[in-house]
Protein backbone atom coordinates (compact mmCIF):
# COMPACT_ATOMS: atom_id res chain seq x y z
CA UNK A 1 0.00 0.00 0.00
CA UNK A 2 0.86 3.48 -0.58
CA UNK A 3 0.00 6.60 0.95
CA UNK A 4 0.37 10.44 0.42
CA UNK A 5 -0.96 13.34 1.94
CA UNK A 6 -2.48 16.44 0.54
CA UNK A 7 -2.72 19.98 2.82
CA UNK A 8 -5.98 20.81 1.96
CA UNK A 9 -8.33 23.70 2.76
CA UNK A 10 -10.55 21.19 5.14
CA UNK A 11 -6.84 20.29 6.80
CA UNK A 12 -4.31 17.36 5.66
CA UNK A 13 -5.59 14.14 3.86
CA UNK A 14 -4.09 11.20 3.69
CA UNK A 15 -4.64 9.11 0.50
CA UNK A 16 -4.02 5.19 0.72
CA UNK A 17 -3.68 3.20 -2.31
CA UNK A 18 -2.90 -0.27 -3.32
CA UNK A 19 -3.07 -2.17 -6.76
CA UNK A 20 -7.16 -1.74 -6.77
CA UNK A 21 -7.31 2.23 -6.28
CA UNK A 22 -7.85 4.18 -3.59
CA UNK A 23 -8.74 2.63 -0.46
CA UNK A 24 -8.30 5.18 2.05
CA UNK A 25 -8.55 9.32 2.46
CA UNK A 26 -8.25 9.75 5.93
CA UNK A 27 -7.63 13.27 8.30
CA UNK A 28 -4.88 13.83 9.81
CA UNK A 29 -3.05 15.88 11.71
CA UNK A 30 0.66 15.56 10.22
CA UNK A 31 1.35 15.91 6.68
CA UNK A 32 4.18 13.52 5.36
CA UNK A 33 5.86 14.63 2.47
CA UNK A 34 6.41 11.41 0.28
CA UNK A 35 7.18 10.43 -3.72
CA UNK A 36 4.23 9.54 -5.33
CA UNK A 37 5.10 6.45 -8.51
CA UNK A 38 1.32 5.15 -8.33
CA UNK A 39 -0.48 6.67 -11.61
CA UNK A 40 -3.89 6.53 -9.49
CA UNK A 41 -2.54 7.97 -6.62
CA UNK A 42 -1.14 11.11 -8.62
CA UNK A 43 -4.56 11.08 -10.52
CA UNK A 44 -6.12 11.09 -7.34
CA UNK A 45 -4.17 14.06 -5.91
CA UNK A 46 -4.79 16.05 -9.06
CA UNK A 47 -8.31 15.79 -9.07
CA UNK A 48 -8.28 16.47 -5.02
CA UNK A 49 -6.55 19.26 -5.93
CA UNK A 50 -8.90 20.45 -8.76
CA UNK A 51 -11.98 19.69 -6.35
CA UNK A 52 -10.81 22.28 -3.65
CA UNK A 53 -10.38 24.40 -6.81
CA UNK A 54 -14.02 24.80 -7.88
CA UNK A 55 -12.69 22.74 -11.33
CA UNK A 56 -13.77 19.00 -11.08
CA UNK A 57 -17.27 17.75 -9.91
CA UNK A 58 -16.71 13.78 -10.72
CA UNK A 59 -13.62 11.65 -9.79
CA UNK A 60 -12.57 9.32 -12.57
CA UNK A 61 -9.36 8.14 -10.46
CA UNK A 62 -9.81 4.34 -9.77
CA UNK A 63 -11.34 3.72 -6.04
CA UNK A 64 -12.51 0.12 -4.15
CA UNK A 65 -15.56 0.67 -2.61
CA UNK A 66 -15.77 -1.86 0.69
CA UNK A 67 -17.71 -2.79 3.65
CA UNK A 68 -21.13 -5.11 3.96
CA UNK A 69 -23.21 -5.56 1.13
CA UNK A 70 -25.57 -2.95 2.65
CA UNK A 71 -22.57 -0.66 2.93
CA UNK A 72 -21.44 -1.06 -0.77
CA UNK A 73 -25.35 -0.25 -1.86
CA UNK A 74 -25.32 2.97 0.07
CA UNK A 75 -21.97 3.89 -1.32
CA UNK A 76 -22.87 3.08 -5.04
CA UNK A 77 -25.82 5.92 -4.12
CA UNK A 78 -24.16 8.59 -3.40
CA UNK A 79 -21.62 8.18 -5.87
CA UNK A 80 -25.49 8.97 -8.25
CA UNK A 81 -25.82 12.45 -6.08
CA UNK A 82 -25.10 15.17 -8.23
CA UNK A 83 -22.05 17.55 -7.57
CA UNK A 84 -23.56 20.25 -5.46
CA UNK A 85 -26.69 18.43 -4.41
CA UNK A 86 -27.83 17.07 -1.08
CA UNK A 87 -30.84 14.69 -0.09
CA UNK A 88 -32.11 13.08 2.84
CA UNK A 89 -30.87 10.11 4.59
CA UNK A 90 -34.75 9.48 4.19
CA UNK A 91 -34.13 10.02 0.59
CA UNK A 92 -31.03 7.70 0.35
CA UNK A 93 -32.60 4.83 2.03
CA UNK A 94 -35.55 5.17 -0.75
CA UNK A 95 -33.01 5.06 -3.56
CA UNK A 96 -31.90 1.86 -2.20
CA UNK A 97 -35.16 0.39 -1.58
CA UNK A 98 -34.98 0.25 2.33
CA UNK A 99 -37.12 2.81 3.13
CA UNK A 100 -37.14 2.30 6.93
CA UNK A 101 -33.14 1.98 7.03
CA UNK A 102 -32.79 5.80 7.67
CA UNK A 103 -30.61 5.20 10.61
CA UNK A 104 -28.27 2.13 9.11
CA UNK A 105 -27.67 4.58 6.04
CA UNK A 106 -26.45 7.45 8.21
CA UNK A 107 -24.35 4.43 9.83
CA UNK A 108 -23.00 3.56 6.89
CA UNK A 109 -21.96 7.08 5.85
CA UNK A 110 -20.26 7.17 9.13
CA UNK A 111 -18.26 3.99 7.57
CA UNK A 112 -16.97 5.53 4.29
CA UNK A 113 -13.71 5.00 4.13
CA UNK A 114 -13.57 7.24 1.20
CA UNK A 115 -14.93 10.63 1.73
CA UNK A 116 -15.12 13.20 -0.98
CA UNK A 117 -14.46 10.83 -3.56
CA UNK A 118 -17.68 9.12 -2.30
CA UNK A 119 -19.41 11.61 -1.17
CA UNK A 120 -21.58 11.06 2.21
CA UNK A 121 -21.36 14.93 3.20
CA UNK A 122 -24.13 15.38 0.45
CA UNK A 123 -26.27 13.49 2.78
CA UNK A 124 -28.35 15.61 5.53
CA UNK A 125 -30.90 14.74 7.93
CA UNK A 126 -35.13 15.99 7.40
CA UNK A 127 -34.32 18.65 9.86
CA UNK A 128 -30.96 19.55 10.08
CA UNK A 129 -27.34 18.73 8.54
CA UNK A 130 -27.02 15.63 10.26
CA UNK A 131 -23.96 14.67 11.71
CA UNK A 132 -20.23 14.08 9.77
CA UNK A 133 -17.37 11.84 11.13
CA UNK A 134 -14.46 13.56 9.23
CA UNK A 135 -11.98 16.27 9.74
CA UNK A 136 -13.84 18.89 12.13
CA UNK A 137 -17.25 17.35 12.19
CA UNK A 138 -20.08 19.57 10.80
CA UNK A 139 -17.98 22.13 9.99
CA UNK A 140 -16.13 20.21 7.74
CA UNK A 141 -19.94 19.40 6.25
CA UNK A 142 -20.74 22.30 5.78
CA UNK A 143 -17.86 23.51 4.35
CA UNK A 144 -17.91 20.52 1.61
CA UNK A 145 -21.42 21.67 0.66
CA UNK A 146 -21.18 25.83 0.80
CA UNK A 147 -18.04 24.64 -1.76
CA UNK A 148 -19.87 22.64 -4.01
CA UNK A 149 -22.90 24.78 -4.05
CA UNK A 150 -20.62 27.80 -4.97
CA UNK A 151 -18.52 26.13 -7.53
CA UNK A 152 -21.71 23.70 -9.44
CA UNK A 153 -22.07 26.10 -12.26
CA UNK A 154 -18.03 25.82 -12.66
CA UNK A 155 -17.00 22.49 -15.63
Amino acid sequence: MQKTHLKSPIGILEICADENGICELNFVDKFVKTEVKDKNLKLCLKELDEYFNGNLHEFKCKFQISGTPFQKSVYEALLKIPYGKTITYAELAKNIERQKACRAVGSANSKNKIPIIIPCHRVIAGNSLGGYSGGEGLKTKIWLINHEDTHKSNN
